[in-house]
């Protein structure tokens, strides 16, 4: 579910509530929806007898972030939970620590929270959810609610269920100043457990990558990550704690066209480039050519299942996750081995909810965004720039990497909607002119044909007032004729 309130941009979703600071997104909202998750949490803490709440909060550093950072933390505290503050963090950082401290305290309910409104513009910004279920074998549990869940949030939210804490009940506030660290100590240490590599400090010997993290949360762990494996050279980008966005946040080919020829006058062997909240990763090759983020899952699940061949694992009992927007390249390398490919709605919690429903050793979106259970069921960039930089220590240039992957183009288009009735009547008008193809009505209409080796996606976004349309296929022309035809039916 995702509701909009056109005349002021809220935005209510699975994933979480983003608005523009200062208009949709006032302090009395921030700290409303923070204590609504606060409530529903300590809902759930009584249903289990346990004794405390504790919510470990983040945010991803955007100027503009204190109001919500002080709102939200107001919220928290306010409606009894103790908080756990990381400060300037990335939202897989803040997934980290609060398996951590779940793993810390047995008899707590444990949550956690991220002040950040990810890829949207400056003027915005917003408040993520996560929730912990059982730890799995690799002592991961903190990930998005369920859509269930996110509309009891959104629903106590609209309805100000908060459930204030009296003076004596009124949350404490701790501090977690290490949380980066944590966060790249547990990706060393993945890497060698899952034959990833012998050596987790020397993975990055030899190389100079570029990195840009736009001035935000990214900035201190992909630094620190990248020295602790012995990178010879990082040129960092946006790489200030300002908060101001240096470019158009989200890491699309027109916003990353300096970044690029940084990467080449630099000679770098790669450029990795992070959304403010650095769940996100875009790759560009040491040709300077924008690679983007559909590669990134393929790569890092490359990675991750010839690891688990080396080691003799059965790779054919194993499963992937990623959503019905993820580029079929997923589909040809997990056929290279046999594994199988589960299809889920758009949004990171019914990714994760497939991953955990078939232990899937890795999943994630077309986005650039790697879910790696040994890390956090949450989008983790660093952990995919690991997973790159390991296929590249065979001595095999990025670009030579990318070049040996299936061919497609992929193509992505956005509708302005006046309602999300106009997605609804999108989405069956295309189902009706490709009703001799096979079709997955999960979320919206995707469309597999098969015969010519492309797909088709419309659905109404869970976090713009927008329809996205996205087809891929084995070059641009027919990729584009397929979006044109889409829109065509639309229209007609």
């Amino acid at each position: 579910m995702s509701t909009t309130n056109p005349a002021d941009s809220l935005m209510l979703s699975v994933s979480g509530c983003r608005g523009i600071v200062g208009q949709s997104l006032t302090p009395e909202v921030v700290a409303r929806f923070a204590g609504a998750f606060a409530g529903w949490c300590s809902e759930r803490a009584a249903a289990s007898t346990a004794k405390r709440l504790i919510i470990v909060l983040g945010r991803d550093g955007r100027k503009g972030n204190a109001m919500v950072h002080h709102a939200a933390l107001a919220g928290l505290v306010g409606a009894g939970a103790d908080v756990v503050d990381v400060g300037v963090a990335m939202t897989p950082t803040v997934g980290v620590i609060t398996d951590q401290v779940a793993r810390q305290y047995p008899d707590a309910t444990v949550a956690g929270m991220v002040l950040t409104a990810s890829h949207n513009p400056q003027i915005w910004n917003g408040l993520k959810a996560l929730w912990t279920g059982p730890q799995d074998s690799f002592s991961s549990a903190a990930s998005a609610p369920s859509a269930a869940d996110a509309n009891q949030i959104v629903a106590r939210f609209n309805d100000a269920r908060i459930g204030l804490a009296p003076w004596d009940r009124i949350g404490g506030i701790a501090h977690a100043p290490d949380a980066a660290a944590n966060h790249v100590h547990r990706v060393l240490a993945a890497l060698e457990d899952a034959g990833v590599c012998d050596d987790a400090e020397s993975l990055a010997e030899g190389f100079q990558v570029c990195v840009d993290s736009v001035n935000s949360s990214g900035v201190a762990g992909s630094r620190f990550l990248l020295e602790s494996m012995g990178c010879d050279e990082i040129l960092h980008l946006g790489g200030d704690d300002s908060g101001l966005f240096p470019h158009p946040p989200e890491p699309l080919a027109e916003n990353l066209v300096s970044v690029c020829d940084a990467v080449t006058q630099s000679g770098c062997a790669a450029g990795f480039v992070q959304d403010p909240d650095a769940d996100r990763l875009a790759l560009i090759d040491e040709k300077g050519r924008f690679v983007g983020e559909e590669y990134t899952l393929v790569l890092g699940v490359l990675a991750l299942l010839t690891a688990a061949r080396n080691r003799g694992e059965d790779t054919r009992t194993m499963t992937l996750a990623a959503n019905l927007s993820t580029s079929r390249m997923i589909d040809d390398v997990a056929a290279r081995f046999g594994a199988r490919v589960l299809r889920t709605a758009v949004g990171e919690a019914n990714v994760v909810s497939a991953m955990k429903a078939h232990t899937s050793i890795a999943g994630g979106e077309g986005n650039g965004g790697v879910i790696w259970p040994r890390i956090t069921y949450v989008r983790d960039s660093l952990s995919a720039m690991a997973l790159t930089l390991s296929l590249m220590k065979t001595g095999t240039p990025l670009s030579k990497i990318v070049d040996d992957m299936p061919s497609y183009a992929i193509r992505k288009r956005k509708v302005d909607l006046a309602d999300r009735e106009q997605a609804k009547r999108a989405a069956e008008k295309i189902k009706s002119a490709f009703s001799r193809e096979r079709l997955d009505t999960q979320d919206g209409v995707r469309v597999d044909i098969d015969s010519k080796r492309a797909w088709l996606h419309v659905r109404g976004s869970n976090t713009e007032p927008i329809m996205r349309l996205i087809a891929e296929a084995p070059t641009a022309a027919d990729a584009d004729a397929l979006l044109d035809y889409a829109q065509q039916v639309i229209n007609g």
